[in-house]
């Protein structure tokens, strides 16, 4: 389901910048659940996933930092 118009006016934010928020709030979201995902694979002594986790982990919080620059250079902070 897509739309083709700004719904901005009924979250008070413009859907490209509530788009940003929600990209940055998943991917710290994602980086604390992947935390919990490595503690239990290393519990059972499974590296390689361990190591798979951890290297998700780093591309969420890259992504969430890319997120968060383009927020405050679009937002004036």
């Amino acid at each position: 389901m897509t739309s083709t118009s700004e719904t901005g006016h009924l979250t008070g934010t413009r859907d490209k910048d509530y788009n940003l928020i929600w990209y940055v709030e998943s991917c710290l979201n994602n980086a604390l659940r992947l935390e919990t995902y490595i503690q239990d694979a290393e519990r059972d002594g499974d590296n390689e996933t361990a190591e798979l986790f951890r290297k998700a982990q780093a591309d969420s919080r890259k992504g969430a930092e890319l997120g968060k620059q383009l927020l405050r250079s679009r937002l004036g902070g």
